[in-house]
């Protein structure tokens, strides 16, 4: 079953990224402008080498052979090139995507910190103050408009205290060679001086983007930890457990955590594209230099090639980790393999 699991998982995988990519592949039809320009990015071109390119994107055969090439040149990493900047979209991706992985780490690690110890607490204290007190603040700060907290962050923290800088990852005074594009790696590899005074502006950079994203995140971790565990210690082999002579102790240590956890982890894959989503407008508030801010600036440039190939980057890494997530959540607890069998 776990094997069937795995095929089907896979299949799906491919499927979804056949369709984005068809996707990605029509939108070049319905942008403005011409076409093979919009797959390219080559503009300005002589009537020769116009005609090269339109025979090598295949625009002479029909729109499946056009599409296959458009495949073939994926694999490749030919994504085309920016209207802007004149450089290869996958080179601009590769720099851009390190920088929005590594915020979404960090926020969802913070995350996972606070909301589960949180969840569990509150669900310990079921119908007590605590509960209803952590429950009200994650209800608030789940209903914050992300750019409105990002911009009360820069206001308290930046502009009225002057604690932590407003925008980047790290000070200009730092020259970090730009090498796996996760700042605290690529500076520990570099050969600046006083790497120490590099790594706590990093650090400082970092705080009140991680934070954005983490006070919304959290209090959705928080909600999904509460109810598991409040469902798990009102079931029958709890019950059973207390008629055993566990203690309350070994009860919750014994059967309630790993019982909590379990059902929930599949409910973390489908926060991957809020976390994502999140993630893209904080960058742009934040000027961070990931793929959200470079997206957005894209559609501001009307940089078609670029907005086609973001599209396709940032879909493409939610259904990978978002499937990824589902099927190590089966593998770790089997019991949802035969779950999601029974309702099939």
């Amino acid at each position: 079953m776990i094997l069937r699991t795995l095929i089907r998982n896979t299949n799906l995988l491919i499927s979804t990224l056949l369709i984005l990519s068809l996707f990605s592949f029509v939108l070049a039809f319905l942008f403005p402008g011409d076409p093979l320009e919009n797959l390219s990015g080559l503009t300005n071109l002589s009537e020769q080498e116009y005609e090269r390119v339109f025979l090598a994107y295949g625009f002479d055969q029909s729109y499946v052979t056009q599409f296959w090439i458009y495949l073939n040149k994926l694999f490749e990493g030919d994504w085309g090139l920016s209207f802007a900047s004149g450089i290869p979209l996958w080179q601009e991706l590769s720099l851009a995507l390190p920088a929005s992985i590594e915020l979404s780490i960090y926020s969802l690690f913070v995350s996972l910190m606070i909301g589960i110890p949180l969840g569990f607490w509150a669900g310990f204290k079921y119908h007590k103050p605590a509960d209803y007190s952590l429950l009200a603040i994650s209800v608030v700060s789940y209903s914050l408009p992300i750019f409105w907290l990002a911009l009360i962050l820069i206001l308290i923290f930046s502009l009225s205290l002057g604690w932590l800088p407003l925008s980047g990852r790290v000070s200009l005074l730092f020259d970090i060679p730009e090498v796996s594009g996760f700042m605290f790696v690529d500076i520990f590899n570099s050969e600046i001086d006083n790497k120490n005074a590099a790594y706590i502006s990093a650090l400082k950079h970092l705080i009140m983007p991680t934070l954005s994203l983490t006070i919304i995140t959290a209090a959705i971790i928080f909600r999904l930890t509460r109810r598991s565990f409040i469902d798990v210690m009102s079931s029958q082999y709890i019950k059973t457990a207390y008629t055993r002579g566990l203690s309350h102790t070994q009860v919750i240590l014994r059967h309630g955590v790993r019982n909590t956890l379990l059902p929930i982890l599949p409910l973390f894959a489908m926060q991957s594209a809020v976390l994502l989503t999140n993630a893209m407008i904080v960058e742009f508030v934040y000027s961070w230099p990931g793929v959200g801010n470079w997206l957005i600036q894209a559609i501001s440039q009307r940089d078609y090639p670029a907005i086609r190939a973001g599209m396709l980057a940032v879909s493409s890494l939610v259904i990978v980790v978002t499937i990824m997530t589902d099927v190590s959540a089966k593998l770790i607890n089997p019991a949802l393999v035969g779950e999601n069998h029974a309702e099939n």
